[in-house]
């Protein structure tokens, strides 16, 4: 069963500190939420973050860690995850409009090794820039070919994918078996590209549940980025309302 979580970063501004982070995941947990990204918050020891998670009833299912830590020790990395019960470590993202495929690899292929050898998977998290073709190929092609399946999946991003020219529900069903934890973040239009509450934009969610279930994901965690005044809090409410009424949980 594919369960709801919401994607931290989309509440940062009030994780700028331990209390601040505290407070904002009682309030997710009140929403109705059970699972949670960290991501975009303060530093946090291990054990604390373990202890507030035990004390609102909320998993932490996949982090976004910053790249210098997973680069100077993936195993500390592993042990730090393990304090909190968390299997997915997530890198949040790569320059594509300066690196190359070969950097990511040379820099990431350790880090997604030892991961696996310590009982983690590493999970990569496009944006759109990886539909930019390196050598005739999509860049997000090239890191599936570069990496074996059983070391990176992909925290698949269904606005970047849409910003990016792709069909979310299409690259789900692509990476099925690699998508364990995927991003839910609604496309609308503007005079231009603008990020919604789930079920307020023009991405067709229906297939995008359809396609995840079949590919084997097991959280979805609602995300959005910019809340343009909105209180980010009562965005993540308002999409975790449209998921109820799909009948997730």
């Amino acid at each position: 069963m594919m369960l709801v979580g919401a994607q931290m970063y989309t509440v940062r501004d009030t994780c700028k500190d331990l209390e601040g982070f505290s407070e904002t995941l009682k309030r997710i947990a009140d929403i109705g939420y059970t699972t949670v990204q960290v991501s975009g918050t303060c530093p946090f020891e291990p054990q604390w973050l373990a202890d507030q998670l035990k004390a609102t009833g909320l998993k932490c299912v996949i982090t976004h860690t910053p790249p210098a830590q997973m680069l100077a020790d993936a195993v500390q990395v592993t042990k730090n995850h393990d304090v909190f019960d968390c299997k997915y470590v997530g890198l949040g993202s790569f320059d594509f409009h300066k690196g190359t495929t070969e950097e990511f690899h040379n820099q990431y292929a350790a880090v997604a090794k030892k991961l696996k050898e310590n009982g983690k998977y590493f999970m990569y998290h496009n944006h759109c820039a990886e539909f930019q073709k390196e050598n005739g190929i999509l860049i997000l092609d090239k890191i599936a070919q570069d990496f074996s399946p059983d070391e990176l999946g992909f925290t698949l991003d269904t606005y970047w994918v849409q910003v990016g020219g792709g069909d979310p529900a299409q690259w789900i069903e692509k990476f099925s078996g690699r998508v364990p934890c995927i991003h839910l973040k609604d496309y609308a239009y503007d005079n231009g590209a603008k990020l919604a509450v789930i079920g307020e934009g023009n991405i067709n969610f229906d297939r995008v549940f359809e396609k995840a279930e079949s590919a084997g994901t097991q959280y979805m965690l609602v995300e959005q980025d910019e809340c343009y005044g909105e209180d980010p809090m009562e965005c993540l409410r308002r999409s975790y309302a449209y998921l109820k009424a799909q009948g997730l949980r």
